[in-house]
C-alpha cells in the first residue's frame, strides 16, 4: 500500500522521556534498527528513525520542550492531500486542532486533531519529494 496517498497511515512516532531505554526496548522486542539523525525538521533535537529491513517506518524522540509533562506515547500520522483543508473539515465535523498546522522542513506540513470523542491523531501532507 502506498503510505503517501490520501487516507493512508504513513508514519508512527514515539515521544518519550527516555529515548535510549525506548530504543533498547523496541529494538530487542521487534528487531527494529535505529538511525539517529539531527536536522532542521526536528529543530536540532536528536531524532531516531525506526527501520525494518532498511525501510523507515517511524521515529523515536524525546518529548519536546513545549509538551513537557505529557506521558510517553505513540502517535500515528495519516496522509492527506491538503492538511489545511483537512483541519478545517475536522473542525466542521466537531473535532478540534490540538497542535496547530506546522511546517516540518524537508518533510511536509502537519497538525494533530482530536475527534469529537477525544481521540487524537496526526494528519500530514508530505512534500512532493516524499511522495
Amino acid at each position: 500500500m502506498d503510505a503517501f496517498r490520501q487516507g493512508a497511515f504513513s508514519w508512527c512516532e514515539l515521544l518519550t522521556t527516555d529515548v535510549e531505554a525506548a530504543k533498547t526496548f523496541y529494538s530487542e522486542l521487534f528487531g527494529w534498527t535505529m538511525e539517529p539523525v539531527t536536522n532542521a525538521a526536528n529543530e536540532g533535537m536528536q531524532y531516531n528513525l525506526v527501520k525494518v529491513d532498511g525501510t523507515e517506518i517511524g521515529g523515536i524522540m524525546a518529548v519536546p520542550p513545549h509538551a513537557q509533562g505529557m506521558p510517553p506515547s505513540w502517535g500515528t500520522y495519516v496522509t492527506v492531500d491538503d492538511v489545511d483543508a483537512a483541519a478545517a473539515k475536522a473542525r466542521e465535523l466537531g473535532g478540534d486542532v490540538v497542535v496547530p498546522l506546522t511546517d516540518i522542513p524537508e518533510v511536509g506540513r502537519f497538525c494533530v486533531i482530536k475527534d469529537p470523542q477525544g481521540a487524537v491523531i496526526s494528519m500530514i501532507t508530505y512534500l512532493e519529494t516524499h511522495s
